[in-house]
């Protein structure tokens, strides 16, 4: 199992740069940020410089999206990062939940996804793309190249184009259940693709808290720095049940019933510790999808994940403990579950 560090953007960006430094020091693979350009810093600049002060470090966006960008430029910047740094890029794509919406649009469809993922791909890798009638190519790119495309998805709709088009699943959240769930519903599809089950990497994207013990008081605090996750994973879900319907079994309900107190949402606090709009999210929410607890738990919950097809467990850092988490995963956790 891999395993990546996700940073929001927030200035300085030195201190990215630091923390993703810190990551490979202690044996991270990837380093991905939020791309959302309205609430946090444009990421593909700060790209370069992680590359340039790392050596192997793997670095891309948690997610981008084909609306922000116009799918020649998003394949450009990367193939641009890989001509100079080697190809140590991926591109993670969504609809565009927190950069849409703030900026006053709709979250991208899935035919739009669907077309970005080959425009970006096919540039990425130096062949042609059909930008809607114009083909193009980037005459630069050098034999070698490539752009994986790792495409995140809760819904039946979307898990199965990510079977069928992806190169890699990224789900977020750490349930158990829910990842078996998916992950065999993204799988099933690429093989009635004729693809291959192993041919999509599979990262699950979780907050991760490593506590002292396992006390009430740490547990309690732990849960309060994580909480704001169940929030945004509820956008993603509010919008499956306002399309299927919180009963309609196309959607798990270990999954809808969470949500039922959910009142609105507010961008300004996205991805925050103390987000005001997720005290609906209960306790059992956070234990399921995140990690807490001493670094035992974590391990054991890492290896569940693992046997159910895990490539990669991507920590997000959005905590009081950016350090504390990536120098314990350096230490006590990707060693036991790597060994």
């Amino acid at each position: 199992m891999d395993f990546g560090l996700v940073l929001q953007t927030d200035p300085p960006a030195s201190g990215v740069v630091e923390l993703m430094k810190r990551a490979e020091d202690v044996g991270f693979t990837h380093g991905w940020t939020f791309d959302s350009c309205v609430l946090w810093q444009e990421p593909f600049v700060i790209y370069s410089r992680i590359l340039a002060e790392t050596d192997r470090l793997i670095v891309g966006p948690m997610v981008t999206n084909p609306g922000t960008r116009t799918w020649e430029v998003t394949a450009s910047t990367f193939a641009t990062l890989n001509d100079m740094y080697g190809n140590r890029t991926v591109c993670g794509i969504g609809r565009g939940d927190s950069a849409m919406r703030v900026a006053g649009r709709k979250p991208n469809t899935l035919a739009r996804i669907s077309e970005a993922i080959k425009v970006i791909r096919a540039l990425g890798r130096g062949d042609e793309a059909d930008l809607g009638g114009t083909v193009i190519k980037f005459p630069w790119v050098r034999e070698g190249a490539e752009v994986p495309v790792w495409m995140a998805a809760y819904g039946p709709k979307a898990l199965k184009m990510a079977g069928e088009e992806a190169d890699g699943f990224i789900l977020q959240l750490a349930d158990p259940f829910l990842t078996e769930w998916m992950v065999k519903a993204v799988r099933d599809a690429a093989v009635a693709a004729g693809r291959s089950a192993e041919d999509i990497t599979i990262c699950v994207a979780a907050p991760a808290y490593v506590t002292e013990d396992d006390s009430p008081e740490a547990l309690a605090h732990a849960r309060e720095q994580c909480r704001w996750f169940g929030g945004m994973v509820g956008n993603h879900v509010a919008d499956l049940v306002e399309k299927y319907g919180s009963d309609s079994g196309v959607v798990p309900q270990q999954l809808t019933d969470y949500i039922k107190a959910r009142d609105g949402y507010d961008y300004a606090h996205h991805g925050r510790s103390g987000n005001p709009d997720t005290k609906f999210v209960p306790d059992e929410i956070v234990d399921r999808f995140c990690l807490i607890g001493p670094a035992s738990s974590h391990v054991e919950k890492l290896r569940r994940l693992r046997e159910l097809g895990v490539d990669q467990f991507a920590v997000y850092a959005m905590h009081d403990a950016k350090e504390k988490v990536i120098d314990q995963y350096g230490q006590n956790v990707i060693p036991a579950v790597t060994s």
